[in-house]
């Protein structure tokens, strides 16, 4: 299988508290910034897929993501996972969009525009209608050096959980209203069922060469989805 394909994928975030306007000094009347975590190291994903079978889930090391790393990339931030309502932007570590990196993740700071999404974002987040965070990232899913897997098997259930120790690329965080399994998605249903056919156990016979063509397809198809809107169908 060619390693140099990526893969966009999208990763839910629960963060209850994890958005929130910074207080308004005084006199400076409502304050328009809007902070929170877009990626949690060391933290489990909502699960990638979960059956009577296996689940599985995925955490980003630390070392996956740098701010030499972010400043590398043009992130958009974006409301209810679509591009077209676009909230702030740091291109190649410029712009309207602005994080640091610390032991917990990746935290964002912007100043909400003075437009009707701007007013909605901060209106949902203040009212804690809008409270979880997401992201769209590429990696090599099937080179160690980039993902590493583990499993445990436990009365008969294989739990696996994917370590992402390496990206190419970050192309948004997003604020939404309630983080979902990725399986909710066509494109997501595809890429899991793509994803679990290469990874049988030790013995097991390997994804058919027709899988694999469509697995490439599919890495494809994300690849251009990320320069759409990223959508939940």
């Amino acid at each position: 299988m060619e390693k140099n394909k990526d893969t966009i994928v999208r990763r839910e975030v629960f963060l209850p508290a994890g958005l929130s306007l910074r207080e308004a000094g005084e006199g400076e009347g409502e304050s328009r910034t809007i902070t929170g975590y877009a990626i949690l190291f060391n933290t489990p994903s909502a699960p990638l897929w979960k059956d009577d079978d296996s689940d599985a889930v995925e955490m980003i090391a630390p070392e996956a993501v740098t701010r030499e790393f972010l400043d590398g990339c043009d992130i958009m931030m974006t409301m209810f996972h679509d591009r077209q309502l676009i909230l702030a932007r740091s291109k190649f570590g410029e712009g309207t969009l602005t994080y640091d990196v610390d032991d917990k993740g990746v935290k964002f700071t912007f100043e909400a525009a003075r437009t009707a999404d701007g007013d909605k974002a901060i209106e949902l987040v203040k009212r804690g209608d809008l409270a979880g965070c997401s992201f769209a990232f590429t990696t090599h899913y099937y080179d160690s050096d980039f993902v590493e897997r583990k499993a445990n098997v436990v009365n008969g259930v294989s739990h696996i959980t994917y370590i992402v120790k390496a990206m190419t690329g970050v192309y948004d965080f997003t604020i939404t209203d309630c983080p979902a399994y990725p399986a909710t998605s066509v494109e997501a249903r595809d890429f899991v069922s793509a994803l679990k056919a290469p990874e049988k156990t030790e013995g097991e016979e390997q994804a058919s060469e027709e899988e694999i063509k469509r697995m490439r397809e599919q890495w494809r198809e994300m690849r251009r989805s990320a320069k759409r809107a990223i959508r939940i169908v």
